[in-house]
């Protein structure tokens, strides 16, 4: 399908590729997302099979994905381009919450969850955030998906640094680059080194992963629902 032009000759815009079986709403995120100076919507796809194929073609930095598709479904879309294109951030947009299929999302790689209800201005800042790695979940559904995550065998057992350790801590709380900087001291490129870092050290592949890490290593106290 024909790549949706917005932000054309912006410096650097994130690239977006919007995957959605129903014509009228996929085109309703491309409208949504227009005229964002930061944002560029480069392809559609309206089946996952198709979702894979323009991942490929369009080079996107973060996806937004129904799961609710023909041919491949959503789920399964994910792990096929992740398999492929692991830096790819790619975030759920439902109909409906389905906390189970959420969370099979989450743990095959999506970064994030947002209802198609959502504001024009919840999508601006979930893309931004997706797109430097950092998780877009609500804060109920987070911690009901830390409860049930079951934690991945760490592929290296290195010890963290303290500062490691202090970052990661603000991680499982949810906290943005922006925020752990803040509070910490240190710029938000310094932030991302640790995360890449911690990430690496874990093994895991995401901050939701290793948030979880963090809560059944002790480091923080598990969220109560």
């Amino acid at each position: 399908m024909n790549a949706t032009a917005t932000g054309e000759g912006l410096k650097n815009p994130v690239r977006v590729l919007v995957v959605d079986d129903h014509f009228v709403v996929r085109k309703g995120l491309c409208a949504l997302l227009a005229g964002a100076a930061d944002i560029a919507v480069v392809g559609e796809a309206d089946d996952g099979r198709q979702a894979v194929d323009e991942a490929g073609r369009c080079d996107p930095q973060v996806i937004l994905m129904d799961l609710k598709l023909p041919e491949v479904d959503g789920i399964e879309a994910i792990r096929k381009i992740l398999a492929v294109r692991p830096e790819i951030r790619i975030l759920v947009v439902t109909g409906t919450e389905v906390e189970a299929d959420v969370l099979t999302a989450i743990s095959a790689g999506a970064l994030g969850y947002l209802a198609k209800t959502s504001r024009r201005e919840d999508f601006l800042a979930a893309i931004r955030q997706v797109s430097r790695g950092e998780a877009w979940l609500p804060p109920r559904l987070l911690r009901n998906l830390l409860t049930r995550l079951e934690p991945q065998p760490a592929k290296r057992r290195e010890r963290l640094t303290d500062r490691e350790n202090e970052v990661l801590g603000l991680l499982a709380l949810g906290w943005s680059n922006r925020s752990i900087a803040r509070d910490l001291a240190i710029s938000e490129v310094t932030v991302r080194t640790h995360v890449s870092h911690i990430l690496d050290k874990l093994g895991v592949s995401n901050r939701v992963e290793a948030a979880l890490h963090a809560q059944r290593s002790g480091l923080v106290q598990p969220m109560s629902s």
